[in-house]
């Protein structure tokens, strides 16, 4: 029997809404709106063993990425829980990570320290990060000047020269120059060699879920419609989104 890697149970995320109302009226608290409610993921369960690959897909809105952070740690369910059974877990995403104000090669330490590694590990890994990401001399500038494309050359480098346990891929695979693309997902291929390393890629790529996952889970307005074989997966999806378009 497998081991489980990791381990969701009836997961449900809720956003508050707040609509528009005067500064002075919330701190008299007088006519406030009261703040609706966005469920974004609706009661979710499943397991991932461990050294598989596992495929999320869906429309935007569909509540991937937010599944994804609740997984990394980024926040916490409202209802649910999530079991990573002991091991370490890293988040590839944009936006997700970085203090602006700092160079990209602070930042290095900054993550690898998040992500629960020692400054001698960064130090033995750095050269490595830094030559990856083919970022020249902003790797010593702040990284509020990065453009998009950039930040994810840094935040891909990172996450995949810092091995964790359970790595976590949102839609980062295809940002950047063509060059780059081919070669994280050389990168990527070859992290996911290691029978021990559990993975989970969120896509709107259907040629990279099937190429790269074991089996794909599809997800629609915060519920699983289904998971199992990319390929039969994936086709569903695909009659889904061309009625829809």
């Amino acid at each position: 029997m497998k081991e489980t890697a990791i381990d969701v149970r009836d997961v449900k995320i809720t956003y508050k809404l707040m609509k528009n109302f005067s500064i002075q009226k919330n701190l008299l608290h007088r006519d406030a709106e009261k703040a609706e409610e966005f469920e974004a993921v609706r009661g979710i369960s499943f397991q991932v063993e461990k050294g598989e690959i596992l495929g999320i897909i869906g429309k935007n809105g569909s509540g991937k990425s937010t599944l994804l952070r609740a997984i990394a740690g980024v926040f916490c369910p409202n209802v649910g829980t999530i079991d990573l059974k002991g091991n370490t877990v890293s988040l590839l995403s944009l936006g997700v990570g970085f203090k602006d104000t700092l160079t990209g090669r602070r930042n290095i330490y900054l993550s690898g320290m998040l992500l629960g590694f020692s400054e001698k590990q960064i130090r033995e890994k750095e050269k490595e990060i830094v030559e990856f990401a083919e970022l020249g001399e902003f790797i010593d500038r702040p990284v509020k000047t990065y453009s998009s494309g950039m930040y994810s050359k840094l935040a891909f480098s990172i996450t995949c020269n810092l091995e964790t346990d359970i790595i976590l891929v949102d839609e980062v695979l295809s940002v950047g120059d063509e060059g780059f693309q081919k070669k994280s997902l050389a990168k990527m291929e070859s992290l996911i060699q290691d029978k021990d390393r559990t993975v989970i890629i969120v896509s709107h790529s259907i040629e990279t879920l099937e190429e790269l996952c074991d089996r794909v889970m599809w997800i629609n307005e915060g519920e699983i419609v289904e998971i199992g074989e990319p390929g039969k997966v994936l086709g569903e999806y695909q009659k889904f989104a061309l009625k829809a378009g």
